[in-house]
């Protein structure tokens, strides 16, 4: 290589690393460096009210003490409990529901609106109007259900073994349109000559929607799971409003009890230490959904 065209490389490589540095930094700033300090408080104990200077290092003890405390075991049950629940319902309603829109609604803009407004929607709005749809004594909910002879509802939000079912039909319903216009978007990508050969050869439309649909939609299926799972692991704002976690700890998920040690207890060390359990949890299962996604692609 001649000097000229070795001046031309380095022009282009600084160049490019103009394009690229304001990125980095970024990156570094706000994403790598935190995250490093973040895994080395997770083996101190600290007030952060007390300044730098109370910072202790524990070592393993942190850790050690997640093994012994019953909220954090609760709160991690109640996440791995809710994301199996939903991230499946919202997956299979937002399917059903757009393939509904694809075939059978004509001209379906305002459907699509409707049904995506709950997921644009403010989330203390949202939460409000349903605290006062599941209040136990004068909800309008209960009042249905004694109307038709149920003698002793739930009490849903403040009842030890409905909370986290009422807040999981909450989030479904605040979510589910997102999923469908995303469904919706995949399905119309589809060649309509696929589904005009299955009709030929005799395939029902359950057939098709089984033989058809669902395989060549599989990507879309794929981004929304993960999706799906990284959401309801970070699920905060409904329990923040609904529940604070209660009654007890029956509602509490981690992204929850990490914001309580963190800024009501102020313990930023055992915060930071919940931070890395919930990431070791969320990393497990992706990892998992990409090994399968793996194996279904290659069969």
């Amino acid at each position: 290589m001649n000097k000229k065209s070795k001046k031309r490389v380095s022009k282009e490589f600084l160049v490019g690393m103009g394009f690229i540095l304001p990125s980095l930094c970024g990156f570094l700033v706000f994403t790598f460096i935190p995250v490093v300090i973040s895994l080395c408080l997770s083996f101190t104990q600290w007030n952060f009210m007390e300044g730098w200077g109370a910072i202790k290092f524990t070592g393993l003890s942190n850790y050690i003490r997640l093994f012994t405390d019953d909220w954090f075991i609760n709160s991690y049950k109640n996440n791995i409990i809710f994301t199996a629940v939903t991230v499946p319902v919202l997956i299979a309603l937002g399917l059903v529901m757009a393939n509904i829109m694809n075939k059978y609604i004509w001209g379906g803009g305002v459907v699509r609106t409707m049904i995506f407004i709950p997921y644009i929607a403010s989330v203390v709005a949202v939460c409000a109007v349903w605290m006062v749809m599941l209040q136990p004594s004068y909800g309008p909910v209960n009042q249905f259900l004694r109307l038709i002879g149920v003698k002793n509802p739930p009490g849903w939000l403040a009842d030890f073994k409905w909370s986290l079912p009422s807040i999981m039909v909450i989030y479904v319903w605040q979510q589910v349109g997102y999923y469908a216009i995303v469904f919706l978007s995949g399905l119309k990508g589809i060649p309509e000559d696929v589904y005009e050969a299955a009709r030929v050869d005799g395939a029902s439309s359950v057939r098709q929607f089984f033989s058809i649909t669902i395989p060549l939609i599989s990507p879309t299926t794929f981004f929304l799971t993960i999706m799906g799972i990284i959401g309801s692991f970070k699920v905060f704002d409904q329990i923040s409003v609904l529940t604070q976690g209660g009654p007890g700890s029956s509602s509490s998920v981690m992204a929850y009890y990490v914001y309580r040690t963190a800024f009501e207890y102020f313990d930023m060390g055992y915060a930071n230490t919940l931070a890395w359990a919930l990431f070791a949890l969320v990393f497990v299962v992706t990892l998992v959904q990409w090994k399968l996604q793996d194996k279904f692609s290659l069969e």
